[in-house]
Parts: structure tokens; sequence; C-alpha cells
């Protein structure tokens, strides 16, 4: 049974929807969950952006995971599952890394994340960290989509 589910999440609609799902499984198994948002500070490189904006900025988002992270772990409270978050930040590395790596080192049973389920140019533009977690997890990944196919 799923007892550790890592739930990725960047507060949009989407990785909300991952969250219910997560939820939902930990109420049903009596599991306890753990909220991972990933800042990546490579975004804000000083060769790319005036140094005088740097800081402010790495703080800026730093301020929105832990925004994320506690308006997700009120959810999963008011649900009455157990949850810890955990704010990752990271310079350069691919967010699905550093999800994968995290449920490893908390030994997770389950991954959970929502996916925005593109497919062709779109996903090649864009790429996809749920389809990096699921090819390098080593512990089953749920995926719940953004909208139901067809929707």
């Amino acid at each position: 049974m799923y007892k550790r589910i890592l739930v990725a999440v960047d507060g949009s609609p989407t990785s909300m929807r991952g969250l219910d799902e997560a939820v939902r499984v930990a109420k049903a198994t009596g599991g306890r969950i753990l909220l991972v948002h990933v800042v990546n500070d490579l975004v804000v490189v000083p060769d790319l952006a005036p140094s005088v904006y740097y800081e402010p900025i790495i703080l800026s988002l730093q301020a929105a995971g832990r925004q994320v992270l506690e308006q997700t772990s009120s959810t999963v409270r008011k649900a009455d599952v157990p949850c810890e978050q955990r704010l990752v930040e990271t310079i350069g590395a691919r967010a699905a890394d550093e999800i994968v790596r995290e449920a490893k080192e908390w030994q997770a049973d389950l991954i959970a994340l929502g996916t925005h389920g593109r497919r062709g140019l779109k996903r090649l533009v864009m790429g996809s960290d749920a389809e990096l977690v699921l090819r390098m997890a080593c512990v089953p990944v749920l995926l719940v989509r953004d909208q139901p196919e067809g929707a």
C-alpha cells in the first residue's frame, strides 16, 4: 500500500488535481504526504539578468514557493492527512531530477503529480517533467491529467 506519497506542486490547477488525487489515496491507505516545490535559480543567472535584480528575483521565487507549499499543506491538513513540505532549490537541475531524488531520499512509495498531457511540438518545446519523472522513478508514479481527454 502507498503510505508515503510525494506530491510535486507548483500552484497550478494541474498540480492541484494531482494533489487532490494523492489526498484520496492517502486517506484510503492511511498514508502521509510530502509536498515538494522546486525552485530553479538558473532562470535568473546573473549573466542573463543584471545583478541588481538577481537577489530580489531569487527571493521572490523562494517566497512564491513557500506560499505554494503553505497553501497546499493547508489543503492536505483540512483532509486530515499528515504531511510534510520541502522547498528544493537548485541551479540548473531539472525539476524531474529533484523530484525523483527527493522521492528516493524520503523513501516514497508513490509519486503523484499533475500533467498537462502535451503532445507533438508543444511537448518538444515545453518539455515534460512528468514524463521524465515517470521514466526515472523507481516507485510507481500517479499522473493526473489537467483535463480528461476530450474535455
